[in-house]
């Protein structure tokens, strides 16, 4: 097995500069223009290979070792997420309603210390590639920043010995690596609920048939019905995130539009429920006399981890870090799925509370912050992982 050496406790200043740079200039999904230049100029003169605009603003960067081998692909996301910055800090988010709510900057920084570790210490054999990512956070019904990156020529052929990724993860201190046995993230379904009804005088209801009430209607029979169609230890999450329709206290609606998530962990369950859901929309359209369309976007497959790199990952990385064995399931999902497309994936969850303490935020809040100790953590144990797939590597570059 192969280990980084640098003390346990190292921090890289310039890294730290970088996260808290990104953080302070946070982009949306596929607007991570100034993102991708930051990050390219942090790298141009470590890397031996690197193409900008991958997937629109992507970074594809390489360093090759000193001889012929193997690949590693390591992902990270640099997306922020549509939520206001609520945290007192020197390095509070400067773009309004937009924050770095789920670590990808964090991420983006671990990504550059790879590359710069590598280009300091270079692998015996074969080369390590990093792919700076945009637009994981999906909205409903819009593209993949992963399958547009997959979709870029600089990927045509890539058939890489292992797929690695960290994310953020505050349920877990700094210094701690999660490691999921099978399936790292849930599956996701997202839908729209259009309800058609027609509009009518508040005072002649009869005359109308009300969306408004018929979607009030949907929203509580499909929770139930769901609860009821699976089985206590299968793990599902429905939400309802928005619900919208109406223009006036004294009209029938006649149009209200809903969308919501399914997520689930087992592939039978996920087909069942998404029947479940549409045969709620029916039923609530006949009972109502109006017209409920599903319309189901934005499907992501769960993200398993590969189980021969799930043994790999407990024996090198707890070498350089405290390795957790998961046992409860997680319930978000990521478009690092997709990857598996190109070989087998590792997905680890980095962790980022302040040791001794509880997490100050959750996943997507405007309070979400880090312990930035988790930066060398993170680079040092993915470059470990990195090494030692390399090492058992049979393939060409």
């Amino acid at each position: 097995m192969h280990k980084v050496n640098e003390p346990a406790g190292a921090v890289d200043l310039s890294l730290l500069a970088l996260r808290r740079d990104l953080h302070a200039h946070p982009e949306l999904r596929f607007e991570e223009v100034r993102t991708a230049q930051r990050i390219a100029s942090e790298i141009e003169s470590h890397v031996d290979e690197m193409v900008t605009g991958i997937g629109g603003t992507g970074v594809l960067a390489r360093v090759n070792g000193v001889e012929p081998g193997g690949q590693v692909l390591v992902r990270a996301d640099i997306d922020a997420y549509p939520v206001p910055d609520l945290k007192d800090v020197s390095y509070r988010s400067q773009n309004a309603g937009v924050t770095h709510a789920c670590g990808h900057d964090v991420h983006a920084a671990v990504g550059v210390g790879i590359l710069r570790r590598f280009a300091r210490e270079r692998p015996q054999r074969g080369s390590v590639a990093v792919i700076f990512q945009p637009a994981e956070e999906i909205p409903f019904g819009c593209p993949s920043g992963a399958a547009t990156v997959l979709a870029h020529p600089a990927l045509a052929g890539l058939r890489p010995d292992a797929v690695l990724g960290v994310h953020c993860w505050p349920q877990l201190e700094a210094g701690q690596i999660g490691v999921d046995a099978t399936i790292a993230m849930a599956a996701k379904d997202a839908f729209e609920i259009i309800v058609s009804g027609t509009s009518a005088h508040a005072a002649t209801p009869a005359r109308g048939r009300d969306a408004i009430l018929a979607a009030a209607c949907f929203v509580t029979s499909v929770h139930a019905a769901v609860a009821r169609r699976h089985d206590p230890n299968e793990l599902v999450a429905l939400n309802i995130g928005t619900i919208a329709g109406g223009f006036s206290q004294s009209v029938l609606a006649s149009e209200v539009r809903l969308t919501g998530t399914l997520r689930t962990r087992d592939e039978e369950v996920r087909r069942r429920l998404r029947g479940v859901i549409s045969a709620v929309a029916a039923g609530v359209g006949v009972q109502f006399d109006t017209s409920l369309e599903v319309r189901w976007a934005d499907q992501m497959p769960a993200v398993v981890n590969d189980g021969a790199l799930v043994a790999l990952a407990q024996d090198s990385l707890a070498r350089v870090a405290d390795v957790v064995k998961l046992n409860v399931g997680s319930m978000t999902t990521d478009d690092f799925a997709l990857y598996s497309a190109l070989g087998p994936t590792l997905y680890l969850k980095l962790g980022v509370a302040p040791p001794g303490q509880s997490p100050s935020a959750s996943l997507h809040s405007g309070h979400f912050d880090v312990d930035e100790s988790c930066i060398h953590v993170g680079v040092t144990a993915l470059a470990t992982l990195c090494l030692d797939v390399l090492a058992r590597s049979t393939g060409g570059s």
